[in-house]
């Protein structure tokens, strides 16, 4: 028994690896930005920046949008994408040389019509078929995940430094219901992993989990299976002392995702 205890334990600090904070940088979406082109730039799978940021399309970036790009130590400069007609660069003027006038594009013949009085049909230009967006294998789970309790988000995700979070902070106060976030089983419930305090890990299908830190009591155990909604913990605070709130946190995998993108 003590061996599975102790075997549990070390899965969940290979899960939480540090929950150290995430490392990384926000960036400024700039006009004429691809989410494409910023992957590439920063070295990022075009699929899993879109997973982090709550991507659904990738086509329909905003100016001024800021992205959280994993892994990343500066912002770097993202060249933009120049749209063209029919995915065709745009045809320069002809300049004469003799006069320095710019001579206008010959006017093209209409086809020949064909006998029987059929006019030829002419192809339909295409443009460049686009690939479907790579970031539907990484699609947001909207719906899945319910709010463990409903407060002031306190602190975010992501940042830098020591404000940096692997997840999110919600005020509330001491001893506030908290709830599974989606059915699962406990895999971990104790107090065994520094700053956390009493802390519960739940594994979901989809290979997500999910994370409830800073308990005054937990209220369920490793092993038991768990529905969406039930009430697993009442509310407390940090180790480190400050304000009542709950710790919550999300993983797809090992990697730590925006709750705000995955709750209703």
């Amino acid at each position: 028994m003590r061996f599975s205890r102790g075997f549990l334990l070390l899965t969940v600090l290979l899960l939480l690896a540090g929950c150290s904070p995430p490392r990384g940088v926000y960036h400024t979406v700039g006009k004429g930005q691809t989410l494409y082109q910023i992957s590439k730039t920063y070295h990022v799978d075009e699929a899993y920046l879109a997973r982090v940021n709550g991507i659904d399309d990738p086509t329909r970036l905003a100016v001024g949008q800021k992205l959280f790009i994993p892994g990343a130590t500066r912002t770097r400069y993202v060249p933009p994408t120049v749209k063209t007609v029919a995915g065709k660069p745009a045809r320069p003027s002809v300049v004469s040389r003799s006069s320095g006038s710019r001579k206008q594009p010959e006017a093209r013949k209409s086809p020949p019509a064909r006998s029987g009085g059929g006019a030829v049909k002419k192809k339909a230009e295409t443009g460049v078929r686009r690939k479907p967006p790579a970031s539907r294998a990484g699609r947001v789970e909207k719906g899945f995940f319910a709010w463990p309790q409903r407060g002031k988000i306190v602190r975010r995700f992501g940042g830098r430094g020591a404000g940096a979070s692997n997840g999110i902070e919600i005020a509330m106060p001491p001893g506030s219901a908290v709830f599974s976030a989606a059915a699962g089983k406990v895999i971990y419930s104790g107090n065994g992993i520094s700053g956390y305090g009493n802390l519960i890990v739940v594994q979901h299908e989809k290979d997500y989990y999910s994370i409830y830190g800073y308990n005054r009591q937990n209220l369920v155990k490793a092993g038991s299976f768990v529905s969406k909604g039930q009430k697993i913990a009442l509310s407390g605070v940090p180790p480190s002392g400050g304000a009542p709130r709950l710790y919550f946190e999300i993983r797809k995998g090992k990697t730590p995702v925006n709750p705000i993108f995955y709750l209703p």
